[in-house]
């Protein structure tokens, strides 16, 4: 029988650092999961047992102790980390943002609306009429306002 392609050899400080990860009940649960993956190939548990005892799939651990693999110069808790996924880059930039959660908080009378609470349509129709932005969809100001609470 073979080893793992990509074998997993702790140093005793990132093991360390590693458990404390894989015990934090604020952690993304994602981070918690990749660490005991490192934690249990460190230990020279099989893709198949450790892929059970974790509940995941044998892809996810083949992929993740091949990254930690991959990435050995790199600190333990930027080895955890998800990959930068391609996409569209920001449409608005943070002065953009900043004015239209700063209207989001003020009352609509105060731009002379007559409503109490701003819907996403208004206030996107507030936030082209000030020249804030030269447009944007209600859908994607809430959107952007979710993110941002």
């Amino acid at each position: 029988m073979r080893g793992p392609r990509f074998p997993v050899n702790l140093e005793s400080g990132d093991r360390k650092l590693l458990e404390k990860i894989s015990r934090k009940h604020s952690e993304k649960a994602s981070i918690v999961l990749r660490a005991k993956i490192i934690l249990l190939a460190n230990a020279g548990k099989s893709h198949q047992d450790i892929a059970k005892k974790l509940g995941t799939r044998l892809n996810t651990i083949a992929d993740w102790t091949a990254r930690w693999y991959e990435m050995r110069d790199k600190p333990v808790r930027e080895r955890l980390q998800d990959l930068p996924r391609p996409g569209a880059p920001d449409t608005f930039t943070p002065e953009q943002l900043c004015q239209i959660i700063a209207i989001s908080c003020e009352s609509p009378t105060d731009y002379g609306r007559p409503i109490t609470h701003w819907t996403h349509r208004e206030l996107a129709e507030e936030v082209v009429k000030q020249g804030i932005v030269k447009s944007i969809s209600s859908t994607h100001l809430g959107r952007l306002l979710k993110k941002t609470t």
